[in-house]
């Protein structure tokens, strides 16, 4: 399935359906949900990564318990905005995602957004453990929020 940019994600997705972020790490993959109308993302949890049939069954039933009608990949670029392996790698995977989960897929600049959300956790004096625990879903649901802010935008909303 094709990986669609952001403009031509927001004219395929059904109404009232909600986004899944995921932020792919090569052991966690934090998640992300958005509201119904697609202004806010929150994060919903995290997993293990493990082999790609394990890891799309939880995205499948996610996406049919929530009514996802899309997901949002998070992009690893370097600090330049090149691609590295890691980029490569989640383009990669979201390709592998979308053919098996059958659901539009974007990919987003997820940069710095696991240092936001750890900063966000220290200012709140979260200890390091509760930090750990949280992370990957806070740094998905912020690089979903960045998403929906475009989308919102494209839409004229």
């Amino acid at each position: 399935m094709t990986l669609f940019n952001l403009t031509d994600f927001l004219s395929i997705l059904p109404r009232n359906s909600r986004l899944i972020g995921l932020d792919p790490g090569s052991r966690v993959v934090g998640i992300a949900l958005s509201d119904v109308c697609r202004r806010l993302a929150s994060p919903y949890g995290s997993m293990k990564r493990g082999k790609l049939a394990q890891t799309t069954a939880v995205i499948r039933n996610i996406a049919v318990k929530e009514g996802a009608g899309g997901i949002v990949v998070g992009l690893p670029l370097l600090m330049d905005g090149s691609f590295g392996p890691a980029a490569q790698a989640a383009r990669d995977w979201a390709h592998a995602i979308s053919g098996v989960v059958s659901l539009p897929v974007a990919m987003m600049d997820e940069r710095l957004s696991s240092a936001e959300a750890n900063r966000a956790m220290i200012g709140a004096d979260l200890t390091r453990a509760k930090r750990a625990v949280r992370v990957d879903a806070l740094a998905a649901s912020y690089m979903l929020q960045a998403a929906l802010d475009i989308l919102l935008t494209a839409a004229g909303t």
